[in-house]
């Protein structure tokens, strides 16, 4: 089962890439975050304020750890690095990729922080959140991208370069 497995921060492009990537490799494209609203019932912002963070991220571990996929492009939201289960099925099923993008981009892209369901504990804020999950990020990571300056185009070159050094692709 080989599989692309993005990760990185809320509006790191993982599912605007992971759609686009999948096309240019002929992979079917996986979204985790609409596989745990389906099988919720509800949306990722809901679970968040009916359930609370702590809750939301065993959800997100629990079906991350059961995703089936094989030739798949697959987009996690940006806290399944706090799931022990996952990221190691994961890591199993794929090639882990890592979107890096610098703090001043992202806190740019994420005005609506509450209304895209991200998990940000109470009392921390964006940058906190940031710095503790890129050192999770580039420790799962097989290959790292650095957006920096890409668009949508640039950041699948990189991410298909990259592939082919470390897998021959």
């Amino acid at each position: 089962m080989e599989n692309i497995v993005l990760i990185g921060m809320p509006a790191a492009g993982k599912s605007t890439a992971g759609v686009v990537l999948a096309k240019v490799l002929g992979y079917q494209f996986l979204d985790a975050d609409l596989l745990i609203q389906e099988k919720e019932g509800r949306l990722l912002a809901e679970i968040i304020r009916e359930e609370g963070t702590e809750k939301f991220l065993e959800i997100e571990n629990r079906v991350n750890a059961g995703i089936k996929a094989d030739k798949s492009v697959i987009a996690t939201g940006g806290s399944v690095v706090y799931g022990k289960e996952a990221m190691g099925h994961l890591q199993e099923i794929g090639t882990v990729v890592y979107l890096k993008l610098p703090f001043q981009v992202l806190e740019r892209r994420l005005h609506n922080i509450k209304g895209r369901g991200v998990a940000l504990p109470k009392g921390q804020t964006l940058r906190e959140l940031f710095e503790e999950r890129a050192a999770l990020y580039e420790a799962y990571a097989d290959i790292i991208v650095d957006e920096d300056g890409l668009d949508v185009e640039g950041t699948i070159e990189k991410i298909v370069e990259q592939l082919k050094i470390a897998h021959d692709f």
